[in-house]
């Protein structure tokens, strides 16, 4: 028996020297083995002893009774062996748990540290990032500022600009070049921003196409968020874009908007909203640097990946599709154009009603564009009596936005002269110059209460005083100064771009009726509008050497 304890002994330490080689799971299942076999062992050892004990007790006096009692003895010091065996194998199954439990939890802890580690790197990262940012805002408000007093000093010093002579000599040039009051293609966007006036188009119409001239960040702003809010993520870049692109400064906002392009498309897939945004954007910017054929490839992209997200009827779509139409109306295709520019109608009808302001300014869109269409056709010998149909279409669409724009913004509106000298010049590509005539008087009468009250004997709108010196003109000394003949050179103080520019519409009206006192009245006055600002502050930007540069039968 002893031998057998000594060769089991023997075999615990072998197999214990063994385990010191094996794995933490290896030790456990070896350990359990090791108990399967102690407690076979530890039951073989209690079946001997229960022998041993039934021995003792049946023979009373057995001659080897001291051999059997020493065996039982033996046999009991190795069950208590046994016994503690088990008890440490227990143990170390028990610590063999625990470990595996330490050692889950360890890699838990370091998976977290990982993850803060890279939240960290991350915060780092956003925090250098907002620090750039931060200073580049610090320096960019710094540059205003400095703007902001270079504006005000050059606003003091106005009335030191070019004296009105060679304001004059100036329009008379420009009246040699052309005599046809309507623009090359829509009216100036960037003069009513000047002058605080809200322009009619989505995508910034300029007067012509030889003048162009970085967008203003209002009017840019508008031009791309039109019926699409920008996201979040987009909003700083595209701010700081505009802010570039109207500063003229193509040459950082154009890789600006490739990066942000290649990065969105990396993002979220080129058929996305954002993208489409960011492709107005640049093509607002390449518009401006008159890369027309560019610009027209991305507004195309732009489109039919906004009529894939946000349905054929989104009002982003029909903002695109006028920003469309007038690319290519600055290309000279104006047939082309037409069709774009009336689906956009036709979608802003359906979404936001026949009678909204939105309406109102597509049509005149429209209107100008078919107007256009009608002198690119004249040029090319096409006789008016072929072009009376365009002539009448062209009139339904100025008289429905002016309706609309009455009704629903008020008479006093900008937009409704606008309109109004619109109207009139397509009246007076018609020889229609009784109608004409009576919308810029509207328009002058209009504002001229505005800013001196009720009409009376002796509070007369411009172009009555001027029509009162046509007929007196041989009843007084030619040296007499004009203050002689009423206050009228007082509404020189109506510093509004549409008020001048009416005014010198209706002096051209008024010089090709033969009618030149009353035509160098409102000229004279329209002068004066430039040189003598009202006390309000003048528009940013806006400088009188700037203005006199407008065609004197220019029509907003």
């Amino acid at each position: 028996m002893s031998k057998a304890i000594n060769s089991y002994r023997i075999k615990k330490i072998e197999n214990i020297g063994r385990m010191t080689a094996l794995t933490q799971e290896e030790v456990a299942t070896h350990t359990r083995t090791v108990v399967q076999g102690l407690e076979a062992l530890r039951n073989e050892h209690n079946s001997i002893l229960s022998g041993i004990s039934s021995t003792l007790s049946s023979a009373h006096h057995p001659p080897d009774s001291n051999v059997i009692a020493e065996k039982a003895g033996i046999l009991q010091r190795s069950l208590d062996q046994i016994e503690l065996g088990l008890s440490e194998a227990q143990i170390m199954l028990a610590l063999a748990s625990h470990l595996q439990t330490v050692e889950a939890e360890k890699q838990k802890l370091r998976a977290q540290v990982r993850r803060l580690c890279q939240e960290n790197a991350w915060l780092r990262d956003e925090l250098a990032s907002t620090q750039q940012k931060l200073q580049a805002s610090e320096q960019h408000v710094a540059q205003l500022e400095e703007d902001k007093k270079h504006l005000e000093f050059m606003s003091t010093i106005k009335k030191y600009d070019a004296d009105v002579q060679d304001s004059e000599s100036s329009m008379e040039e420009k009246k040699d070049k052309s005599d046809d009051p309507v623009v090359d293609l829509f009216p100036d966007d960037d003069a009513d921003d000047r002058a605080g006036l809200k322009r009619s188009g989505d995508f910034g119409s300029q007067a012509s196409l030889a003048a162009m001239s970085p967008t203003p960040p209002s009017q840019f702003a508008q031009q791309v968020n039109a019926g699409y809010e920008i996201p979040a993520r987009l909003r700083t870049l595209h701010n700081l874009v505009i802010q570039y692109a109207s500063q003229g400064r193509y040459e950082v906002a154009v890789p600006l908007c490739k990066q942000a392009l290649e990065d969105l498309e990396k993002t979220s897939g080129h058929d996305h909203p954002d993208v489409a945004t960011m492709l107005n954007i640049l093509a607002l910017v390449y518009r401006d640097q008159n890369k027309y054929k560019e610009a027209a490839n991305l507004l195309n992209d732009a489109l039919a990946i906004r009529e894939k997200t946000l349905g054929e009827n989104h009002p982003a779509v029909a903002a695109t599709l006028n920003n469309l139409a007038v690319l290519y109306g600055k290309r000279g295709k104006y047939k082309e154009a037409e069709p774009l520019c009336k689906r956009a109608l036709e979608i802003r009808e359906k979404v936001l009603g026949r009678d909204h302001p939105d309406v109102a300014k597509q049509l005149n869109n429209l209107a100008l564009l078919c107007q256009n269409q009608i002198s690119q056709e004249e040029r090319r010998g096409v006789p008016k009596e072929e072009l009376l149909g365009k002539y009448e279409e062209v009139e339904r669409y100025y008289q429905r936005a002016l309706e609309i724009y009455e009704t629903k913004l008020g008479p006093d509106d900008p937009n409704v002269a606008k309109t109004k000298n619109n109207l009139a010049s397509a009246y007076l590509k018609q020889g229609k110059y009784k109608e004409a005539e009576i919308l810029y008087k509207q328009v002058l009468t209009r504002a001229h209460e505005r800013e001196f009250g009720a009409i009376d004997g002796d509070n007369k709108p411009i172009w009555q005083v001027a029509e009162e010196r046509e007929e007196n003109k041989n009843k007084v000394k030619d040296s007499a100064p004009y203050g002689e003949y009423g206050g009228w050179h007082k509404a020189a103080k109506v510093d509004s771009p549409t008020v001048t520019t009416t005014l010198k519409n209706l002096g051209a009206l008024y010089r090709r009726q033969g009618k030149y006192e009353a035509a160098e009245t409102l000229e004279d006055c329209a002068i004066r509008s430039r040189k003598e600002p009202p006390n309000f502050p003048s528009p940013m930007g806006s400088t009188s050497s700037q203005r006199s540069q407008d065609d004197p039968r220019h029509t907003e």
